[in-house]
C-alpha cells in the first residue's frame, strides 16, 4: 500500500519522461512478432462414418456430450436448441421434438424457445404440429407479440384464411399495440375485404381513442385503402370526438393540412392552418410562452408547434399569393420585435429594425406610431454617449416623413421637437442643426434656415455648423455674409488654422490678394494655433503662386527663427533651387546652413534626412563633383548598446540602437572611432607580416608559431 501511494503521488506530482527510449521498436517489428506468436487455429477432427454401426456410435457420442452439457447447465436454453438442431439435422424428428418438450419443462416462459420449436415444425412441414405448438405458446404467453405474428403468418402462408382470422380475433381480445391492429387490417386488405379492414381500424380507434390511433387510421385510409373521403372523415372526427388535450396537438393539424395539400385542396389546407394558428396562438412568442406555462405543454409538443408554424410558412410560400406570404412572415417578425422592445425599451437598434420593417410593409399610421413610441424612450442620463444612437431615431423619423410621405412640414416639426429635447447646455449634436437647416432650404425657406444656423452658432458654436453655414452663403454668392461668418468663426476659435486658411482662400478667390495676405499675417501672429505648419505652408505657397519670391524667402527666414525643423530647411533649399529662387548656389548655401545648425544641435537623424535630400537635389540639378561632396558627408551607421530604464529610472536591461558617425565630427566618440579604425588597420598589417614569415619557415616552426 505504501508503495502504491508513493507511485501515485509520484505520477501525479511529476512530469513523465518524454525522452525517446534507448531501444526503438518499429511497427514492422511489432507486426512480425505478433505473427510469430500467434497460435494456430485448432480444427475439430473430421469424423468419417463408413457403416451404420459407426454412425450409431457417432450419434451416441454426440448425444452423450449434449446430455452432459444439459446436465451441467440445465437452465441454458442454447444447449437445448443445439441438441434439438442436431437431432433435426440427422432426421431424428421425434428425438428433436422430445428435446424441445424437455426444454419447455425447464423453461416454459421462454418465448424464444417456443418460437424455435414452432419454426422446427414448420421447416419440416408439420403444419398441424406447428399449429399445436403455437396454440400452446399463445395460451401460455399471450402478451408476447412475435408468437402471435408467427402464428398468423403460418396460417396465412398455408392459405387458411378463416383460421388466420380466428387467430387475429383471439389476439385482438388481449388489446395488443398498434402494430397488431394494423397487421389485422392489412391482412384483410390482402384478402380484398375492405369493409372488414375498415371495421378493424374502427375497432382500433374505439379501443385506443387517441390522436395517435386516429392519425394511423387516416394514414391507412389514404395510402392503403385509397379512400380520400374516409381519410378526411377520420381527420375531422379526430378534431371533434377526441378530448381537447388530444385534439389540440400540433401534429393533428399538421397531418390534416398536409393531407389536404396532397389532394390539391389548398383552400382547405389554408383554413386548417389558420384555425390551428388562431387556436394555438402560433407565431406569437410571448403568448406562446404564457400559454405553455398555463397548459404545461411538454417540450416535444412545443417543438411540434414550431414545426407546424414553419409548415404553414412553407405552404404559403409554395401555394399562397404574395400578400399571404408576407402576412405570415410579418406576423412572426412583428411579434419578435414587439417582444424585444418591450423587454428593453432602450434597445434603439431594435426600434430601428422594427421601424424599418413597418416602413417597408406597414401603413403610415403604424410607422408613425412606432417612431413616436421609440422617441418617447429618452436616455435616462444626460451624457452624450447615451444619446448618440437615440438621436438617429429622430433623424430616421424626419427622413421618413420627408421621403416616404413627402410631408416637409411634419419633418421640420420632428427636427424642432428633437432640438427642443436635447440639453444644449451640456452637449449638442451639430448634425441635427445641419439637417434641420437643409430641410428648410429644401422647403425654400431661406430665412428659416439662416435663423436656425444662427441659433445653432449661439447654442452650440461647433466647427461643422460654421462650415455648413459658410458653404450655404458661398453657394448663394453672399461674400459679405461669408466674411461676417468667418469673423465670428475666428472670434470663437482663433486657434483654428483651417478657418484662417479657408478665409484667406476665399479672399484670394474673389481677387482680394492684399486682404488674403493680411489674413495670413494676422493668423501667423496668433499666440496659439492647432496646426501652424499647415498655416505657414499655405502662406508660403500663396506667395510663391503670386510670384513674390522675396516675400516667400522672408517667410522662410521668419519660420526658421521660430523652428529649426529639418523639413523647413529642406523646403527652403528646394525653393531656392526653383525658377523663382536665387539659384543652385543659394540652395547649396541653405543646405550648408541647415547642416551646420543641425550639427551644433547634435541632431544626427535630422542631419541624415537633410543629407539625403541634399544628395537627391544634387543628382537632379548638380554634377558628379557636387554629388561626391555631399556623399562624403554621409555618416556610417553603427550598432551600439545602452542601458534601458523604466519610468522610475530603474535599469531594466540593455537594448541595441543605431548610432551615426559623421566624418566631420571632432568629438570624443569620433576620436575613439578613429583609434579603433587605426587599431584594426594595425592588426591587419601584423597579420599580413606573419603570413610572410610563415612562408619562409619550415613546417615545424609553422606549427609552433600557430600555437603561440
Amino acid at each position: 500500500q505504501q508503495t502504491n501511494a508513493t507511485m501515485s503521488g509520484r505520477s501525479s506530482g511529476q512530469v513523465k519522461n518524454r525522452a525517446p527510449a534507448p531501444i526503438q521498436i518499429s511497427a514492422e517489428q511489432i507486426l512480425r512478432e505478433a505473427a510469430e506468436r500467434q497460435e494456430q487455429h485448432q480444427l475439430d477432427p473430421v469424423t468419417k462414418v463408413h457403416d451404420a454401426e459407426e454412425y450409431q456410435s457417432y450419434l451416441r457420442d454426440r448425444r452423450t456430450n449434449f446430455e452432459n452439457n444439459i446436465r451441467y447447465r440445465r437452465e441454458q436454453i442454447g444447449n437445448w436448441v443445439k441438441y434439438a438442431k442436431f437431432e433435426e439435422e440427422n432426421k431424428e424428428y421425434e428425438r428433436a421434438r422430445s428435446v424441445y418438450e424437455r426444454a419447455l419443462e425447464v423453461e416454459h416462459r421462454s418465448g424464444e424457445l417456443w418460437l424455435r420449436y414452432a419454426e422446427f415444425e414448420m421447416r419440416n412441414e408439420f403444419v398441424n404440429r406447428a399449429r399445436n405448438v403455437l396454440d400452446r405458446a399463445v395460451q401460455i404467453l399471450p402478451r408476447v407479440d412475435f408468437l402471435w405474428y408467427k402464428y398468423v403468418y403460418m396460417e396465412e402462408m398455408v392459405g387458411d384464411v378463416p383460421k388466420c382470422r380466428a387467430v387475429f380475433e383471439r389476439w385482438m381480445q388481449w388489446m395488443p399495440d398498434d402494430g397488431a391492429w394494423l397487421s389485422y387490417a392489412r391482412f384483410e386488405g390482402r384478402c380484398h375485404e375492405t369493409d372488414r379492414a375498415e371495421a378493424v381500424m374502427r375497432r382500433y380507434v374505439n379501443a385506443y381513442p387517441s390522436a395517435r390511433s386516429f392519425l394511423k387510421f387516416a394514414k391507412w385510409a389514404e395510402h392503403e385503402a385509397k379512400s380520400v373521403h374516409l381519410a378526411r372523415t377520420v381527420f375531422e372526427s379526430a378534431l371533434v370526438e377526441l378530448e381537447p388535450e388530444e385534439s389540440r396537438q400540433a401534429r393533428v393539424f399538421k397531418q390534416f393540412a398536409s393531407f389536404e395539400e396532397r389532394q390539391g385542396e389548398y383552400e382547405r389546407a389554408r383554413v386548417i392552418y389558420k384555425h390551428a394558428i388562431k387556436l394555438l396562438r402560433l407565431g406569437e412568442k410571448a403568448e406562446l410562452q404564457k400559454m405553455q406555462d398555463d397548459e404545461e405543454i411538454t417540450e416535444q409538443e412545443h417543438i411540434k408547434r414550431e414545426e407546424l408554424y414553419k409548415s404553414y410558412v412553407a405552404f404559403e410560400k409554395k401555394h399562397g399569393d404574395r400578400e399571404g406570404i408576407e402576412d405570415v412572415i410579418l406576423t412572426k417578425q412583428r411579434a419578435e420585435y414587439s417582444k424585444r422592445v418591450k423587454d428593453d425599451p432602450l434597445d434603439y437598434d431594435g426600434w430601428f429594425e422594427y421601424a424599418k420593417l413597418e416602413e417597408e410593409h406597414g401603413d403610415q399610421a403604424t410607422v408613425r406610431d412606432i417612431y413616436e413610441r421609440a422617441v418617447a424612450n429618452v436616455p435616462p442620463a444626460q451624457e452624450k454617449q447615451y444619446w448618440k444612437r437615440y438621436i438617429y431615431l429622430w433623424i430616421y423619423y424626419a427622413v421618413y416623413e420627408e421621403l416616404q410621405n413627402s410631408d416637409l412640414n411634419r419633418a421640420a416639426e420632428v427636427y424642432q421637437a428633437c432640438l427642443s429635447l436635447i440639453p444644449h447646455a451640456k452637449f449638442s449634436f451639430s448634425k441635427i442643426w445641419i439637417y434641420a437647416a437643409k430641410l428648410h432650404i429644401r422647403r425654400k425657406d431661406l430665412a428659416a434656415a439662416r435663423k436656425l444656423f444662427g441659433k445653432a452658432i449661439g447654442l452650440s458654436g461647433k466647427e461643422k455648423i460654421f462650415a455648413e453655414y459658410i458653404a450655404l452663403e458661398l453657394a448663394l454668392g453672399e461674400v459679405d455674409r461669408c466674411r461676417a461668418l468667418y469673423t465670428n468663426y475666428l472670434k470663437a476659435m482663433p486657434h483654428n488654422c483651417r478657418a484662417w486658411s479657408k478665409y484667406a482662400d476665399l479672399e484670394r478667390s474673389v481677387g482680394e490678394t492684399e486682404r488674403s495676405r493680411a489674413l495670413y499675417e494676422l493668423a501667423v501672429s496668433q499666440p496659439e494655433l492647432d496646426m501652424p505648419e499647415m498655416l505657414w505652408k499655405g502662406y508660403i505657397d500663396f506667395e510663391i503662386e503670386e510670384g513674390q519670391g522675396d516675400n516667400a524667402r522672408k517667410l522662410y527666414e521668419r519660420l526658421l527663427d521660430r523652428t529649426g525643423h529639418v523639413k523647413v530647411w529642406i523646403s527652403y533649399a528646394q525653393f531656392e533651387g526653383t525658377e523663382i529662387g536665387r539659384g543652385i548656389e543659394e540652395a547649396r548655401q541653405v543646405f550648408d546652413r541647415a547642416y551646420q545648425q543641425l550639427k551644433e544641435e547634435c541632431l544626427k537623424e535630422e542631419r541624415v534626412l537633410l543629407l539625403d535630400a541634399w544628395r537627391v537635389f544634387e543628382k537632379a540639378k548638380g554634377d558628379s563633383t557636387s554629388v561626391s561632396k555631399v556623399e562624403a558627408k554621409l555618416p556610417r551607421r553603427v550598432k551600439r548598446k545602452r542601458m534601458k530604464t523604466d519610468d522610475d529610472g530603474n535599469e531594466i536591461g540593455w537594448e541595441e540602437y543605431f548610432d551615426y558617425h559623421f566624418p566631420d565630427d571632432q568629438d570624443a566618440a569620433a576620436s575613439n572611432l578613429k583609434i579603433l579604425e587605426m587599431a584594426a588597420k594595425w592588426k591587419k598589417t601584423q597579420a599580413a607580416a606573419n603570413d610572410r614569415d610563415d612562408d619562409s619557415d619550415d613546417s615545424d616552426s609553422d606549427s609552433d608559431s600557430e600555437d603561440e
